[in-house]
Order: structure tokens, then C-alpha cells, then sequence
């Protein structure tokens, strides 16, 4: 079909037709095929994500301009992504959106270019980017302009890391290099039925292709999730998607020389918490679940965890602390009793720097007995990757916060946002230990001789631990020297930690001028 013939009384009637012909996607059939899957269209998806009205699309009538191609396959008007800008909840956005009904979303050159383009338009208006991901990698016809055009927009994505949010919202299969473009963003969102990251075509990956495993047991939402580790959230379907992503825009400034928003809440800022000093047990190798100490804290209780099932024996996640929006990090006893690992300290890390490239305050929770032992984690690199979490508390120049709830010992207490690292207000409950290590495995190896002559030995190590925790473990001695700034009461914790905080919102690091770190990657 084409377009009816051009006159100047037919300009209005030829433009209707153009838009209507980008509407239409790849057409009618595709178009329903994907809803009877449960999949939106891209411009249902952008619908479902920005207020009412609000969305303006740039770049509605670019085609491909691949002439080998051109003869037998028809140039979409927007090469299969619909680009633009709109809002959410009053906040203006740049986005894109992939149509699967187009080369199924697949990533020519000009639809890379499309992206490039509002990516860099996001950067210069210092706002948001939101990019929903579902198409099946870089286009074969169009050969290298295709890597061409996605090497553009993997460049001009480095280039906005650190200075606006970036969202990736994955609701369909995500192939190849558009897989690494996803993964550069800040945070990486999963459709659970549908969302799927592969590097490799799951039809050249061999488990696939003997149907010993599925696509999604290579690359779905739960394998990315609890294994790699990419996806930070897993939404139920797409509007929950959208909501995801409201929410954490919630948390974020526009850009890096922003201020994150505050959300005015009716929790009195002067509220004690009593229920906390019943959390942490006696017993000092009895679990408990930090989430209930962060959400007791929080305003209204809300606190949004991410990656909860990636190295769960850390825990982080954005709240709120009258109002301003806080990054917690918190070692979990209920898992691996709170030790540190590689998974672990690379989810914290990656966190932090995040946290700190958007100037939002951090709040750690210390209850870590040290990092995980044996040879899988020596030999897989723990020493490297401890030293990221150290380098990222180290480096950020947020205002940081810690609470040391019960155990603290040798390198991980120093990994975990210390004093000696510049952490700005330390604070300990009474039950906190800090300490080189547990007091029974520093009296097995001081006292080694003296147990073994001992008549005894059962009484006199019991006397020998009492008097180490007492020389080294109590918190009291480490306030003495200055490590911690004060011993607190577990109920004021809220109360001290907001006083805390609103003093620190001025604050400022002037440090010498570099090109960058040279983090232990």
C-alpha cells in the first residue's frame, strides 16, 4: 500500500497516515500474537509507564536504509523502538521502548541510533532514563552498521554512568550486545514470565539446543536473580514492572548534582523504638533477620530491597529517614551467620558506588563475624572482591552511618564502613563486640600452652573469654579510643541516627584531583 498522493490540501491526511503506519508496528497479526502472550506492544508498555498524556515521541518516522534489504523486507517507520520523553508521577523522563513486532525488536543500526539519541538528549537535560528492553539482539542484514550502531550507544551509555539514573526494564528475550546495554544501567529490572538475558543465543548454546535445558533456565528472570546476579527486582507482569520502576525513581535526583527528593512523611522523627532491644538474642550464635531492625527504623516501615535473592547474607535496599531517602547495607545473621563472601561483597559494593554517584546518605548494619573461609573462596578471588567493599566505603563521599548491632570482627568489621574509613557517625549497641575475632578463637590461640596445662581447661577458658571480652570485645573500648561515637540504647537508634543525619546534609569531601581510582575490578 502507499501513501495517498501529496498536495497541499492532503499534507494533514498524509501525516494521519504516516503516524498511523508507525502505530501499527509490525503489523495487526504480530501485534495480537504478542498479546495473546501476555506481552504489551512498545507504545502499551510506554502507555502503562508515563502519566496520561504526557508522552511526546521523537524520531517517529525513521526507517532502516540497508538497500540489500530494502527489496524484499518493508522499512518500518521507527525501525522497530519508539523513542521520546514523558513523565512519571510529575517527574520528566527520557525513554524507549523495544517493539518485538518490528525484526523481532531486533537492533539495526538506526534503531541503535534512535536510542543513542534520547540517551544523549536524557544527559543533556540532566533527567532520567528508562529503556524497555525485548528484542532479539544486533540485526544480521544489517551486518557490522548494525554493531556500528550499538557500539554508538554502548559508548554514550558509559558516558551517562554516574551522571543520570538509568532504569532497564527486560520484559521479553534480550540478546546479545542489547544484553550488555542493559546491564550497563544502574539498575536492571526482570519481567517474571517473560523478561530474559542471554550474551549467547540460547540457540548456540548447547544445553539449549539438546533441550536439556530450556531458555529460561538459562537466562529467565530467576536465574538472574539468584545466580548472576544482574536483575535487582523481578516484577510480576508488566504494570507491576512500571511500578518497580516509579518506585525507585522515588529514591533517585535527576542527576548526580541533585539532591535525591524527600517524601514528607506523618512518622514522628522523634519516635523511639523499643521492639528493637528484643531482636538481637542473648545467645551470640543464635540467628536473627536484620530486616526487622531496618524496618522498624524506616519511615512507615517501608524499606525496597534489592537483589533479595542474590547473596542474601548481605542486604541492601533504599528507606527512608524523615523523609530523605537512605541506601542501607546490612549483613544478614540468618544467613551464613552474616559472614562476608565474593557474591556478597560485590552486590554491596556495586550498591554503594551507586548510592554515592547519586548523593544518597548511607546507613550500614554491622553484625559480621568475618569473611567466609575455604578454598572455594580464596581460590575464587575473596581478597580482590573484599577489597572492592572496602574501596567503595572508602570512596564514597555521601554521608555515611553505621550501627554495629552485635559482632564486628578483624577485616570485615574494617570492610563494613568503619571509623578508620572516614565512616562520618558510628554508633553500637550494647551488645556490639569489636574485635580481631570471636573471643573463643582468640583464646584458643593466646592461651594455647595455658589451656593445654590447665587441670581444668573448660573452666579456665570460660574465665580466659570473659576477661578477653572484657580487655577487647566490649563496644565501650572502642569508644574509649574513638572508634565509635557513642553507646547507645537500642530503642533511640531512629531519633540518633536522624540528628545524625540532618547535620550531615551539608556535608562536603574536597580531595585531590585525579583522572580516577584504580579499583581492584
Amino acid at each position: 500500500m502507499s501513501p495517498p498522493a501529496r498536495g497541499s490540501s492532503e499534507l494533514s491526511e498524509d501525516l494521519a497516515w504516516r503516524r498511523q503506519q508507525a502505530e501499527s508496528g509490525g503489523g495487526r497479526a504480530k501485534i495480537e500474537g504478542l498479546r495473546a502472550e501476555g506481552r504489551g506492544t512498545a507504545r502499551e508498555r510506554l502507555d502503562s509507564l508515563l502519566d496520561e498524556g504526557s508522552f511526546v515521541e521523537v524520531d517517529t518516522f525513521v526507517t532502516h536504509r540497508n538497500q540489500e534489504y530494502n527489496l524484499h523486507m518493508h522499512p518500518f517507520e521507527g525501525d522497530g523502538v519508539v523513542c521520546g520523553h514523558g513523565s512519571i508521577d510529575g517527574r520528566r523522563i527520557f525513554c524507549f521502548s523495544q517493539d518485538f513486532s518490528v525484526f523481532g525488536g531486533s537492533m539495526g543500526e538506526m534503531h541503535a541510533l534512535k536510542i543513542t539519541k534520547v540517551v544523549e538528549m536524557a544527559e543533556r537535560a540532566r533527567i532520567p532514563l528508562v529503556g524497555i528492553w525485548d528484542g532479539g539482539g544486533q540485526r544480521a542484514h544489517d551486518g557490522v552498521h548494525s554493531l556500528a550502531g550499538t557500539g554508538e550507544l554502548l559508548d554514550r551509555l558509559v558516558a551517562c554512568s554516574g551522571r543520570i539514573p538509568m532504569i532497564s526494564l527486560v520484559l521479553g528475550p534480550v540478546v546479545g550486545v542489547s544484553a550488555l546495554a542493559a546491564a550497563l544501567t544502574d539498575f536492571v529490572v526482570l519481567g517474571s514470565e517473560h523478561g530474559q538475558l542471554f550474551l549467547s543465543s540460547p540457540l548456540e548454546t548447547e544445553e539449549t539446543a539438546t533441550a536439556e535445558m530450556t531458555a529460561a533456565e538459562l537466562g529467565g528472570a530467576e536465574v538472574h536473580a539468584s545466580r548472576s546476579g544482574i536483575a535487582c527486582l523481578i516484577a510480576d507482569g508488566e504494570e507491576d514492572a512500571t511500578n518497580i520502576v516509579a518506585e525507585l525513581l522515588s529514591f533517585l535526583p535527576d542527576h548526580c548534582l541533585a539532591e535525591p527528593p524527600e517524601l514528607r512523611s506523618p512518622d514522628d522523627s522523634e519516635r523511639e523504638c523499643p521492639e528493637l532491644a528484643s531482636i538481637v538474642p542473648d545467645d551470640p550464635n543464635r540467628p536473627y533477620d536484620i530486616t526487622h531492625i531496618v524496618t522498624a527504623l524506616a519511615d512507615d516501615g517501608q524499606f525496597v530491597e534489592l537483589f533479595p535473592n542474590y547473596a542474601d547474607n548481605i542486604v541492601v535496599g533504599f528507606a527512608r529517614l524523615a523523609g530523605c531517602p537512605i541506601g542501607i547495607i546490612a549483613n544478614q545473621p540468618k544467613v551464613l551467620a552474616g559472614c562476608l563472601d565474593i557474591d556478597a561483597s560485590i552486590k554491596a559494593a556495586r550498591f554503594i558506588r551507586t548510592c554515592d554517584c547519586f548523593n544518597i546518605p548511607l546507613l550500614t548494619f554491622v553484625d559480621v563475624p568475618g569473611f567466609l573461609p575455604g578454598t572455594v573462596q580464596e581460590w575464587g578471588g575473596i581478597i580482590r572482591h573484599g577489597a572492592k567493599l572496602l574501596y567503595a566505603y572508602a570512596e564514597a563521599t555521601v554521608p555515611k552511618l553505621t550501627v554495629v548491632t552485635r559482632k564486628a570482627y578483624g577485616g570485615a568489621y574494617l570492610a563494613m564502613s568503619c571509623k578508620h574509613l572516614r565512616s562520618d557517625y558510628n554508633i553500637a549497641w550494647p551488645s556490639g563486640e569489636l574485635a580481631v575475632m570471636g573471643a573463643e578463637g582468640a583464646v584458643a590461640i593466646i592461651h594455647r600452652r595455658e589451656l593445654k596445662a590447665a587441670e581444668d581447661s573448660a573452666a579456665t577458658q570460660a574465665n580466659l573469654v570473659a576477661d578477653y571480652k572484657r580487655k577487647f570485645g566490649d563496644p565501650y573500648v572502642a569508644a574509649k579510643h574513638g572508634w565509635l561515637d557513642d553507646v547507645i540504647e537500642p530503642a533511640e537508634t531512629r531519633i540518633r541516627l536522624i540528628r545524625a543525619l540532618r547535620l550531615l546534609r551539608s556535608k562536603r569531601e574536597l580531595r585531590p584531583p585525579r583522572k580516577h581510582g584504580n579499583i581492584p575490578l
